[in-house]
């Protein structure tokens, strides 16, 4: 631990307006709180340079400690400075910056959501997730491509669409998958952003879900349980990670354990599938023509 430090904990974060980083800095707040810390957020944007500065200015603080979401790559200045000090990574993690890390399964996640597509007769599925550079996205693509094999398919009729974490991203995916004439059946996504970015190009096009197509999103705000009877989605654990992230990062501050001693400290929490309305089985319109009566 370095010398002279505040009772501020830094919390480095892409963004707040996604309702999974929002759920992280409630947590992280709350438990700061308890421990008579104060909770300085800051906002990269994804940028790296923008992270390297948040980095320094929280260095020059001397800040106690660093929890940080990292961007897919962060500068070896970055890297340079949180070597001597306090740091836990969240959710994402860069092997730049060591191991100690907490996190969700993000493979067995997109595994168990495509396996429920797959056992209720879908093929053509799409998924719409982040780029491979990040963790996240790299392992939510394995799990999808997984559920495939194991379940002995070709991933010939799958549809996979990658870029940025954004709604304009989501909602312009979508919006060609629907465009096409031999589109997907069922659609898959990997990120808060990415769903509501397919919800707003439903909508607009009138899309009916899941009589047209099957949907499973990602995260859980409220109001998913209420959009067209209730949309099913993989719901990670946000606020019970970002809070055992914490109390274990504050208590080694409290306890002024050495940061050397804390690597290969990781921990791994599952995520739920949410089953409810947007989801139903495939019935090939082919074969129904064929089995009916002439």
């Amino acid at each position: 631990m370095r010398g002279g430090t505040s009772n501020l904990v830094g919390l480095v974060l892409p963004d707040v307006r996604n309702d999974f980083y929002a759920q992280i800095a409630q947590a992280l707040s709350e438990s700061c709180d308890r421990e008579g810390q104060r909770l300085v957020l800051a906002i990269t944007a994804d940028d790296r340079d923008i992270e390297a500065r948040h980095i320094r200015e929280l260095t020059s603080a001397r800040v106690s400690g660093v929890i940080i979401v990292p961007t897919a790559s962060p500068r070896r200045d970055s890297v340079r400075m949180l070597q001597g000090l306090a740091h836990v990574q969240l959710l994402r993690r860069s092997p730049s910056l060591g191991d100690v890390w907490f996190g969700i399964d993000d493979e067995v996640a997109l595994f168990e959501a495509t396996k429920h597509l797959i056992e209720l007769g879908h093929r053509r599925i799409a998924y719409i997730g982040g780029e491979e550079s990040h963790s996240t996205g790299a392992s939510r693509l394995s799990g999808f491509r997984r559920a495939f094999k194991t379940l002995g398919l070709s991933l010939d009729k799958a549809v996979i669409s990658l870029g940025p974490t954004t709604s304009a991203f989501g909602f312009a995916a979508t919006e060609r998958l629907l465009a096409s004439p031999k589109g997907p059946t069922a659609i898959v996504t990997a990120s808060v952003h990415i769903t509501l970015g397919l919800i707003e190009a439903v909508e607009k096009l009138h899309v009916p879900v899941p009589e047209r197509i099957s949907v499973v999103g990602f995260g859980d705000p409220a109001w998913y349980q209420w959009w067209r009877g209730g949309l099913t989605t993989i719901r990670p654990p946000v606020k019970e990670l970002a809070t055992t992230c914490g109390l274990w990062f504050l208590h080694r501050l409290r306890t002024k354990v050495d940061p050397r001693t804390w690597e290969g400290h990781s921990a791994v929490v599952n995520s739920n599938l949410i089953l409810r309305a947007s989801t139903k089985r495939f019935e090939n319109a082919s074969v129904r023509r064929a089995a009916s009566p002439k």
